[in-house]
């Protein structure tokens, strides 16, 4: 059996079952596939993959379904990605561009992806710590009341409110305003706070009680982690493939709800290139009757959060991988181009 013929009766083998639900006879892969050989050798060939631990009988006299490892080599040696139709990347644009702000940004792609795939999305926020200052900007609330509000390259706003003990005038807060945004635009929040630090030392006595608040609560917001947080949609979609989670579908739906596995799993797409494909038992535990599918989005090839989709293992890898990639290069260009 030579690789190229294995490769081609597991991905009719592959094909078939995602399409139909049903272990997959050589009976069948005659009918439905033009493989080139006779019967008789088809069964062969399906006895060898299924000693190699590709296939897998489910029970006597049925046809095969693909195990964890027929997936993993499907999916390794996947030669295309199926790509949407023009209508459904023009409808994709029009849902995205229409979105206000970060948060609804997100909560669009969610939506949008879930229902693309019908299986559960998964959309990461922006870290915090992977973004770049955009604009930060001081607004008096009172006469010793400001409002600190910064403004990172992804679209994400963060504000906080800060007592300063004395008047903030105007002029002061235009020149801190100033100062504040020539030492930081552009600069990644992880080396923010060395370039803020010692910004007090640059006004008068009067005036550094203020400086010295508004600066100590800015650099508060930029050590801050407690944002990393993950939204998700189409929980419901796994109702329809009962049959593909053994016994109950408890394990699954405990998992969803644990936050830092979902953050782990999309999180480890670093790449805005390359998508991660994990399949059964190379997932965390309740997820080891599923598939996740997901992909860095940002700006290059450098992530700042992850996207992705998880659903059962006879999914259709093809169509998935295509919609994730799609929607992640609408949501990297519209959080790069705002």
């Amino acid at each position: 059996m030579t690789e190229d013929r294995k490769l081609a009766v597991l991905r009719a083998i592959v094909e078939d079952y995602v399409r139909t639900q049903e272990p997959v006879g050589s009976k069948a892969l005659v009918d439905r596939h033009n493989l080139g050989v006779s019967p008789a050798t088809i069964r062969n060939d399906m006895a060898t993959l299924e000693e190699e631990g590709y296939i897998a009988q489910p029970h006597t006299s049925a046809g095969r379904v693909p195990t964890d490892k027929g997936y993993r080599l499907f999916v390794d040696r996947l030669s295309s990605i199926k790509p949407l139709s023009p209508a459904e990347r023009r409808a994709i644009q029009a849902f995205l561009d229409g979105s206000l702000d970060l948060d609804d940004v997100v909560a669009r792609t969610v939506r949008l992806l879930a229902q693309l795939t019908r299986q559960v999305a998964v959309v990461q926020y922006p870290s915090l710590t992977r973004s770049s200052v955009r604009h930060v900007e001081l607004v008096a609330l009172g006469p010793a009341r400001v409002m600190v509000v910064l403004i990172t390259d992804t679209g994400r706003v963060e504000q906080r409110m800060v007592d300063t003990g004395a008047t903030a005038s105007e002029t002061l807060l235009a020149d801190l305003r100033s100062r504040l945004n020539t030492a930081l635009a552009g600069v990644r929040l992880a080396d923010a706070p060395g370039r803020v630090e010692q910004l007090a030392d640059a006004f008068g006595a009067d005036d550094r009680t203020v400086v010295t608040a508004v600066v100590s609560t800015l650099l508060e917001t930029l050590v801050e982690t407690r944002e990393e947080r993950v939204v998700m949609a189409g929980t419901a979609n796994l109702a329809r493939f009962g049959q593909d989670f053994p016994l109950t579908i408890q394990p699954v739906l405990e998992a969803l709800e644990e936050q830092v596995v979902l953050m782990r799993l999309v999180g480890e797409a670093t790449s805005t290139s390359s998508l991660t494909v994990r399949i059964g038992a190379e997932n965390p535990e309740g997820l080891t009757s599923t598939s996740v599918v997901s992909l860095g989005y940002g700006s290059g090839d450098q992530a700042l959060a992850g996207i992705g989709v998880l659903g059962p293992m006879r999914m259709d890898y093809a169509s998935t991988m295509g919609a994730v990639r799609a929607v992640a290069r609408y949501v990297s260009h519209i959080l790069t181009e705002s």
